[in-house]
C-alpha cells in the first residue's frame, strides 16, 4: 500500500505504469501489466448501481454470482484507519446519509467497502484469478504485447478475426492464430481496457476509414465511433494538512450524496510527484504552510467524482507504434451539468473539512480559503491558473481537475460492439472491458470490469454448449 503513489507515477521504461499527457493537459496513466488497473489503482472495491446492469444487457443473478467469484479471491474487509474513520464521521456529520455501515452495494450515503490490500497491506490483483483456471487449458504469455489482430476476408462475407501478431521482450515476431473448427465457435477476445481497446483495434484496421489510411493503416472495416464517446470522471478536492502524523490510508470510505457526487480520499502519501506545479510549495509566511513544506506525507486529499460524467470526448492514433500513447481528449467539464456538480461536491467537502470530525486533524490557524489557495497552486494538472480559481468555484473546478483514473468508451455498446460485446460488422471477436461502457459504473469501476470479464466467459461457455 506504502508505493501507491511510488508505482503509479515510476515512468522508466520498463515500469508498469504508462503515463500520458490529455489534450485537456491532464496527467494520467494506464497499466501495462499483467491484471491491468487493479496493479496500480488505489484499490477500492464497490459494486455497481442496478442501473448499469440494466444498461449492459446484463443478468443481475449471474452479476451478483460473478461478483462473489471475483471477491472470494482478491477482495478483503479493510481494517479501520483513523482518517478514512475521521472522513466517515465526517460526511455523515453534514448529511451524506444514512450510515450504510459496511457494504459493497452501491448506496446512497456514507460507507465502508472492500479493497485489494490485505490485513498486511498487500495489494491482491485481477491476476490472482488465474488461480480459478485449469492450467491444463490456458496459457499466459509474459512480456508479449500484441500490434495486431488479424483477419480472413472473402468476397461476400464479413471479415472474420483469427489471429494476433505479437512480439516478446527480444522484439521477436509471432503470431497465434485461432483453432479452425467445424462449429466456428473460436474467437478472439480484446480486452485490452478503455484506451488499448480502441487503439488496437485502430492498429488492425477497425476505425475511421480516412484516419486509417492517412496512417498507412488498410481499412478492414470502417468504423467512425471506434475511439468516440471518450470519457473520465472528472476529479476535484482539498489538499488538507496536518500537523501530527497518522498511519497512511487509502480509499476504503465512500460517501455518496442524492445527485450522485461521490466523495474519497485517502492520506499519508506524498503527493509532490502527483503536482503539475513540479511539488512546488506555496509561497505564505502562514506558519501552518511552512510546516506542510516541511512534511510531504502529513497531509491527505479528499475529493469529489461525479456519476456519468456527461461530457465525452475521443481518442484518436497519433502513430502505429502500439507502444506508444494515442491522442486522448475527455473535454473535463464541457457539460455545464458535470460542471454544476463539480461545485455542488466540493461545497460538500468544504463542508466536511470544517467539521467536528476533522477538527482534530486541522492546523488551527489555516482557514479553509488558506486550503483552496494551495490546491490550486499545487493542483495535479498542467492547465493554466485563473486569477478566479480561488474565488471562483466554478474555476475552481477547471482549473484544478484532474483524472480519477476511470477511463471508459471507445468501444460502445449499440455503437461499436452488440448486447453480446462482439464487434459489429466483423466475426469471432469480441471487445470485454471498460471500452464498452457509457457511464463509469458505481464509484470505482474495478468491481464491474472484474464482474463482466467472469459474466461474459460463463455466457460465452453455455452458448458453446448448445
Amino acid at each position: 500500500m506504502e508505493n501507491f503513489i511510488s508505482t503509479l507515477t515510476d515512468d522508466s521504461p520498463n515500469s508498469i505504469s504508462q503515463s500520458f499527457i490529455s489534450e485537456d493537459r491532464v496527467p494520467g496513466n494506464r497499466a501495462r501489466v499483467l491484471g491491468g488497473g487493479t496493479v496500480i489503482n488505489g484499490g477500492f472495491y464497490s459494486r455497481a448501481e442496478t442501473l448499469f446492469l440494466k444498461e449492459a444487457g446484463i443478468d443481475e443473478a449471474l452479476a451478483n454470482e460473478s461478483y462473489e467469484w471475483v471477491e472470494k479471491k482478491i477482495v478483503y474487509k479493510p481494517r479501520a484507519f483513523q482518517w478514512q474513520t475521521a472522513v466517515r464521521n465526517g460526511l455523515l456529520e453534514v448529511g451524506v446519509l444514512p450510515d450504510n455501515g459496511f457494504t459493497f452495494a452501491h448506496l446512497n450515503g456514507t460507507k465502508t467497502s472492500g479493497t485489494l490490500f490485505d490485513k498486511n497491506g498487500n495489494r491482491h490483483t485481477a491476476a490472482d484469478l488465474l488461480e480459478y483456471a485449469n492450467p491444463t487449458m490456458i496459457k499466459v504469455y509474459l512480456h508479449a504485447v500484441v500490434h495486431k489482430i488479424t483477419f480472413t476476408t472473402k468476397d461476400g462475407q464479413r471479415p472474420k478475426a483469427d489471429g494476433v501478431i505479437f512480439y516478446d521482450a527480444n522484439g521477436g515476431r509471432h503470431i497465434a492464430y485461432s483453432k479452425h473448427e467445424s462449429n466456428n465457435r473460436s474467437e478472439i477476445i480484446l480486452s485490452a481496457g478503455a484506451i488499448g481497446s480502441p487503439q488496437l483495434l485502430m492498429l488492425s484496421g477497425i476505425g475511421p476509414a480516412a484516419r486509417l489510411r492517412s496512417l498507412g493503416i488498410k481499412v478492414v472495416l470502417d468504423q467512425p465511433m471506434v475511439g468516440r464517446e471518450m470519457a473520465d470522471k472528472p476529479s476535484n478536492g482539498l489538499l488538507i494538512p496536518y500537523p501530527t502524523h497518522i498511519p497512511l490510508s487509502l480509499i476504503t470510505v465512500v460517501g455518496i450524496n442524492k445527485i450522485s457526487n461521490y466523495f474519497e480520499s485517502f492520506n499519508g502519501f506524498d503527493l509532490s510527484d502527483l503536482s503539475g506545479s513540479g511539488g512546488a510549495q506555496p509561497q505564505s509566511s502562514n506558519p501552518s504552510q511552512e510546516a506542510l513544506a516541511n512534511s510531504t506525507t502529513n497531509q491527505a486529499f479528499l475529493v469529489q467524482t461525479i456519476f456519468g460524467p456527461i461530457s465525452k470526448g475521443y481518442l484518436e492514433l497519433q502513430n502505429t507504434n502500439v507502444s506508444d500513447n494515442p491522442k486522448l481528449r475527455f473535454n473535463y467539464f464541457q457539460a455545464a451539468v458535470d460542471l454544476r456538480r463539480c461545485v455542488s461536491g466540493m461545497q460538500t467537502i468544504i463542508n466536511v473539512v470544517n467539521s467536528d470530525s476533522l477538527s482534530r486533524f486541522r492546523f488551527r490557524n489555516m482557514t479553509t480559503q488558506d486550503l483552496i489557495n494551495m490546491t490550486v497552486n499545487r493542483a495535479a494538472n498542467l492547465r493554466p491558473r485563473n486569477p478566479n480559481a480561488t474565488t471562483s468555484l466554478e474555476q475552481y473546478c477547471i482549473d484544478t481537475v484532474m483524472t480519477f483514473w476511470h477511463y471508459h468508451g471507445g468501444c460502445q455498446i449499440r455503437k461499436v460492439v452488440d448486447r453480446d460485446y462482439k464487434v459489429l460488422g466483423l466475426d469471432q471477436l469480441r471487445v470485454i472491458d471498460a471500452s464498452t461502457f457509457s457511464f463509469s459504473p458505481g464509484t470505482n469501476p474495478q468491481a464491474t470490469i472484474l464482474m463482466l470479464g467472469r459474466s461474459m466467459g460463463r455466457r460465452i461457455l453455455q452458448s458453446r454448449r448448445r
